[in-house]
C-alpha cells in the first residue's frame, strides 16, 4: 500500500505531473459520481471533498452549487497546486493534510464526497466514525470506489499479461480495492453510525491512451510506466526484461483500442449513506 508519506512526497508528485493522464483515465468515474452527487447536494451549507487530488470532484460540485461552501482536502501539496490552478474562479478552499485531522475542524458538514479517496484508512471504522461526528444530522456521504480487482479490466488484464499473481484477500487492507465487498462496506458504514447505505454498481470507460495525433499505444505505455499496477514491475525489471514486458503490454493495448484510444473498463461502486436525522 502507498502510505501517507509517499503521497506527501514522490507519489503525490508523480500524480501531479501526470494529472492530465490520470484525469482522463478517471473521467468516466467522475461523470457517474458527479451526477450522483448532483442529486444529493444541498443548495447551500458546507461540503468537503475527501482526498480531492487535482480537484475535479470539488470543482464540479462548486460549479453545480454556487452557494455551497466547498472545501477539498489532500495529503499532496503538488496535487493541490494543480487543483488551485484549475480553480480559476476561486470557488473552492483546498487544504493540505490528513482528512481525519482536518475534517473535524470543518464541522458541521452537510455533504461529504470522495472520488476513490476513502479506501486508505488504517482503521476504516474509526475513520468513518470521525466523518460521521463531523456531519450534521441528515448529512449525505457519497463516494466512489472500485469493485473487485478481477472485474476491473484496467488492472486484471495487466496482471494477466505481466504474470502478476496477487495474494488472496485475507481481510481489510487499505488500497484501491479495499471496498470491493458490498457486505463489508455496508456493515462498516452502519457500525460507524451511517444509515440507509446504498451501493450502486457502474461499469465505465478507463481511457489510458488517447490524444489528438498521439500514438495510443505509446500513450498507454507512458501512463502505465508511472501510474497503476504495472509501474513498479516495469521500474524494477532489468532493461532487457522491461522491453519484453512492454512489448507484451503493447500487444494487450492493441486489443483495447476503441475510437482511437486504448480503453479499458473500470468496475465501480457509487456508495451513498446518511447521518441519521435527530429524533424530535
Amino acid at each position: 500500500m502507498t502510505d501517507a508519506a509517499a503521497w506527501r512526497g514522490r507519489v503525490g508528485g508523480t500524480w501531479a505531473e501526470e494529472h492530465a493522464r490520470t484525469e482522463r483515465a478517471l473521467a468516466g468515474v467522475g461523470a457517474v459520481l458527479d451526477a450522483a452527487i448532483a442529486v444529493q447536494a444541498p443548495e447551500q451549507g458546507s461540503a468537503v471533498d475527501l482526498g480531492c487530488g487535482a480537484g475535479s470532484t470539488a470543482l464540479a460540485l462548486a460549479a453545480a452549487r454556487p452557494r455551497l461552501k466547498v472545501s477539498g482536502i489532500d495529503l499532496s501539496e503538488p496535487l493541490l497546486t494543480v487543483a488551485r490552478a484549475r480553480d480559476v474562479d476561486n470557488r473552492v478552499r483546498f487544504v493540505a493534510g490528513d482528512v481525519l485531522d482536518v475534517v473535524p475542524g470543518m464541522a458541521p458538514l452537510d455533504l461529504l464526497v470522495s472520488r476513490h479517496g476513502v479506501m486508505f484508512f488504517a482503521d476504516p471504522h474509526a475513520g468513518f466514525s470521525t466523518l460521521r461526528r463531523s456531519a450534521v444530522a441528515g448529512a449525505t456521504l457519497i463516494f466512489s470506489c472500485f469493485r473487485a480487482r478481477g472485474e476491473n479490466d484496467w488492472a486484471a488484464a495487466l496482471d494477466a499479461t505481466l504474470g502478476i499473481v496477487r495474494p488472496a484477500n485475507g481481510g481489510y487492507e487499505p488500497g484501491p480495492f479495499a471496498f470491493a465487498d458490498r457486505g463489508f462496506v455496508t456493515d462498516l458504514l452502519t457500525r460507524a453510525g451511517w444509515s440507509a447505505v446504498d451501493m450502486q454498481p457502474h461499469d465505465v470507460d478507463y481511457v489510458v491512451g488517447a490524444g489528438a495525433g498521439a500514438d495510443p499505444i505509446a500513450e498507454a505505455l507512458a501512463f502505465y510506466r508511472r501510474i497503476g499496477p504495472a509501474a513498479s514491475v516495469l521500474a524494477e525489471a532489468e532493461t532487457g526484461e522491461r522491453a519484453k514486458l512492454e512489448a507484451r503490454l503493447g500487444d494487450l493495448f492493441a486489443t483495447r483500442i476503441r475510437n482511437g484510444a486504448v480503453t479499458f473498463t473500470a468496475a465501480i461502486w457509487v456508495v451513498t449513506a446518511y447521518a441519521p436525522k435527530e429524533v424530535p
